[in-house]
């Protein structure tokens, strides 16, 4: 069994990487409550990753396992992005965030309001060994929030292929199954059993 301590503090993202790996065989330490929030200084979602990982591995002496996610619009030149979590400034919470992007793209008609997830899970070890991997999701931003379930701009993200319903209105399960998050995290588990 491998033993990792998660970087995330995020409850939400804590409860989605749970599930999303209660079948393979790992035991993930939750993030010590000492360990304080790591100053995201890179430029990319890999960088950024990596510098959580590898603060949460010198502090704990665990392996440890990172996120960093990005809604990249593609009628806003991939904003987001990187930004994703800080877009509406330092501090904003996730509404701010949306009402953020939903008045940018308030006068972009539907076939161009085309947009990705992106998930980097990276893993980084107490010997200085490091890897990520990668998952995507494709959909478009509508124009309102819809639905309950979910976090950020899950309420405003409709993936291909679902029908045009929200990330929110999916279950946890059906968004797990399609999501960016889930795809990386399945990635991970297929890196760590090779």
């Amino acid at each position: 069994m491998s033993t990792f301590v998660l970087a995330t503090a995020n409850p939400h993202k804590t409860e989605e990487i749970r599930r999303v790996l209660a079948d393979f065989d790992l035991e993930l330490l939750p993030r010590p409550s000492d360990v304080p929030e790591v100053d995201e200084t890179e430029d990319t979602l890999q960088g950024n990753a990596l510098i959580k990982a590898r603060a949460l591995c010198l502090a704990t002496g665990h392996p440890a396992v990172a996120d960093d996610t990005g809604l990249f619009i593609d009628a806003l030149d991939g904003r987001p992005g990187v930004y994703s979590a800080r877009f509406a400034g330092e501090g904003a919470t996730f509404e701010d965030n949306v009402n953020k992007v939903l008045t940018e793209l308030g006068g972009v008609k539907e076939p161009d309001r085309t947009a990705r997830f992106r998930t980097v899970i990276a893993a980084v070890y107490p010997d200085g060994e490091s890897w990520w991997v990668e998952g995507v999701l494709e959909g478009t931003v509508l124009r309102e929030r819809r639905g309950e379930h979910g976090f950020g701009y899950d309420p405003i993200f409709a993936p291909l292929g679902e029908g045009g319903r929200s990330l929110a209105e999916l279950s946890p399960d059906e968004k797990n199954a399609i999501s960016h998050r889930g795809n990386a995290l399945r990635s991970f588990a297929a890196k760590l059993r090779d």
